[in-house]
């Protein structure tokens, strides 16, 4: 069955409340809004919003995740998150909020791939070739291992930095940076995790 996510980010005008709500219909399709058209949508987030982009610059738009690419590059998914020991429903959360399974994804900032990966954290994590979906995922699932082990037992903590620095989560006392992009991000991949 070909599952066909459609999630409206949310996140588009500075100091809004928005409820973010979830329909799974008898299709298997799943749809994300912030105005439910009818009693079948159950809210899964309550959050503020100030001015949320994420690192592909997406605020305001309407993103469809489709299930060819996420059924195209599940199996390098499951092979990176089974050799780094990561939960590979996490891998799959970042890499739909990065990049909507977007191999050839690039970010205003530099980011690059299904993962997003920066030249600095690529070549951390041993990635030559941002642009090649075998490296890319598996430098991105080795660094959301480093996280979550730096973190730990915290993955809010990990996500969090995955998005900002782990850096960024240090230098505030080990919490999620007050930045409302990472703030959104960290609720983003975690309701996608999580539902």
């Amino acid at each position: 069955m070909k599952v066909v996510v459609i999630l409206l980010t949310l996140f588009i005008s500075s100091g809004v409340m928005a409820d973010v709500y979830k329909f799974t219909d008898t299709d298997g399709r799943v749809y994300y809004t912030d105005e439910p058209r009818n009693g079948l949508y159950k809210r899964i987030i309550k959050t503020k919003i100030l001015n949320y982009t994420n690192s592909n610059n997406y605020s305001g738009t309407v993103r469809t995740f489709t299930g060819a690419n996420k059924k195209r590059f599940a199996e390098l998914i499951e092979q990176a998150a089974n050799r780094h020991q990561v939960d590979a429903r996490l891998v799959h959360a970042v890499i739909q909020t990065e990049s909507a399974y977007n191999s050839s994804a690039q970010s205003p900032k530099g980011a690059v791939g299904l993962m997003q990966l920066m030249p600095d954290t690529a070549r951390r994590f041993g990635v030559t070739d941002r642009n090649d979906p075998d490296q890319n995922v598996d430098g991105g699932t080795r660094y959301l291992k480093h996280l979550i082990n730096l973190f730990n037992p915290n993955i809010d903590l990990a996500v969090a930095a995955y998005n900002a620095g782990e850096n960024a989560v240090i230098r505030y006392n080990n919490s999620i940076p007050p930045y409302p992009e990472t703030q959104n991000y960290v609720k983003q991949v975690l309701a996608l995790y999580n539902h």
